[in-house]
């Protein structure tokens, strides 16, 4: 194998239903608000501002995922080194027919 930097990016989507948005809100307001959150208090009244006004649930949900959770997907992997994570989240018109039918693709062994 080449002393070469080879690259892989993987994409991962998912679709949640969100049940209870004031519930999922006021999780993501005692994140926001733990004094181990790295915040100084205009950045709180900020965020805390951001996740209260967003009624689809998308900006708490956000603050909810750990970067080590996304990690996680490829701990086990001893082969690769993770270099970059990105996580979006937007709102959705829901699953697409296609991932109704096919709810885990790509999980063959």
């Amino acid at each position: 194998m080449s002393d070469e930097e080879k690259f892989l990016r993987l994409t991962v989507e998912l679709t949640v239903e969100v049940l209870d948005v004031a519930a999922l809100q006021a999780a993501a307001l005692a994140e926001i608000r733990h004094p181990e959150a790295d915040l100084d208090e205009d950045e709180r009244k900020e965020q805390a501002e951001l996740v209260s006004s967003d009624e689809t649930g998308a900006t708490a949900l956000q603050w909810l995922i750990e970067p080590d959770h996304v990690l996680s997907l490829i701990e086990h992997v001893q082969e690769v080194e993770p270099r970059e994570a990105v996580l979006g989240v937007e709102p959705s018109e829901g699953p697409s027919d296609e991932d109704e039918d096919d709810d885990h693709a790509g999980h063959d062994h």
